[in-house]
């Protein structure tokens, strides 16, 4: 598995990891596999050499099961046959499901310390490798959401600090506030999903990690990937691959500071796309891919 940056260059808490991650989240939501295929799904990610699994404590399905994903990936990691310790899980706090279906936010400081914690507990670590701030919540500052990540780095629970589904003002409040300790942004971003292209590219210029979240946009066969975005399917169709793996190859080669975490459900999916890593686009390749997401 090919390597890539997480956090800035010359960091003290950079480090290398895959340069696509597991995004876990449909391990545990509605729709999910038992718990078998989900062990494997992320048993096969750890064979193929992912080393940056992505959850949060809101990746759940029922009301009383919070934290669901973050204690499987946690029993995974415990069951994998081979050492796991140089695997990132980078988990989420500040969004909230009642068990209905819906979502809210919830960007207390001192919830999100709490939540902190929690998480550090269920995942078994003595400090999260990377805490994110899940989403903006309209009720708080945003700074002071922030501001308990920057005390969270400060007493050693978390080891990196990140934000999710913010605009490039936030990227930027939040990096001031963590004392240009901000180590990513995750966004969604995807052919089908290319409003975060303006936070991809400040992430690019400042060094900071961007981890695009439904990599794929929602889509998951190929058939339909291809049917959305036919040139996708083109150039698949030529190298003898899967258009997911375009899909994230394409999303690769936007930026070094790029780290898709698509999601997956089977062993067969997430085999698939991380062999996105190794295929490399040519010129005239990128060039068409571009036109196809204008058109």
């Amino acid at each position: 598995m090919k390597q890539r940056s997480l956090g800035r260059p010359g960091a003290p808490t950079t480090r290398q990891v895959s340069a696509i991650g597991l995004g876990a989240m449909p391990l545990s939501i509605e729709g999910r596999p038992d718990t078998d295929r989900a062990i494997a799904t992320i048993h096969a990610a750890l064979d193929a050499g992912v080393t940056l699994i992505d959850t949060a404590d809101a990746y759940h399905r029922d009301a009383g099961e919070v934290g669901h994903n973050e204690e499987l990936i946690a029993r995974a990691l415990r069951e994998y046959g081979s050492a796991t310790d140089d695997v990132v899980v980078a988990t989420k706090g500040g969004s909230l499901r009642p068990g209905d279906g819906t979502w809210y936010q919830k960007g207390d400081p001192a919830y999100l310390k709490e939540a902190a914690k929690a998480s550090a507990q269920r995942l078994g670590v003595e400090a999260i490798g990377l805490y994110q701030f899940h989403r903006p919540d309209p009720n708080v500052p945003f700074a002071d959401s922030v501001g308990a990540l920057a005390e969270l780095l400060d007493e050693g629970v978390i080891v990196r600090a990140g934000i999710s589904n913010a605009d490039v003002a936030q990227i930027d409040e939040a990096d001031a506030v963590l004392s240009g300790r901000l180590t990513s942004v995750q966004n969604q971003f995807s052919p089908a999903f290319l409003s975060s292209r303006g936070e991809l590219e400040h992430c690019a210029q400042q060094g900071i990690s961007f981890l695009p979240w439904s990599p794929l946009g929602g889509i998951s066969n190929a058939a339909e990937l291809g049917s959305r975005h036919a040139v996708f399917a083109e150039v698949a169709g030529e190298r003898g691959v899967s258009p997911q793996q375009v899909a994230l190859a394409w999303e690769l080669s936007l930026a070094d500071q790029v780290l898709p975490i698509p999601g997956s459900s089977r062993p067969a999916s997430i085999q698939d796309s991380l062999a996105a890593a190794d295929l490399v686009l040519s010129g005239e390749e990128l060039t068409r891919l571009a036109e196809g997401t204008r058109s």
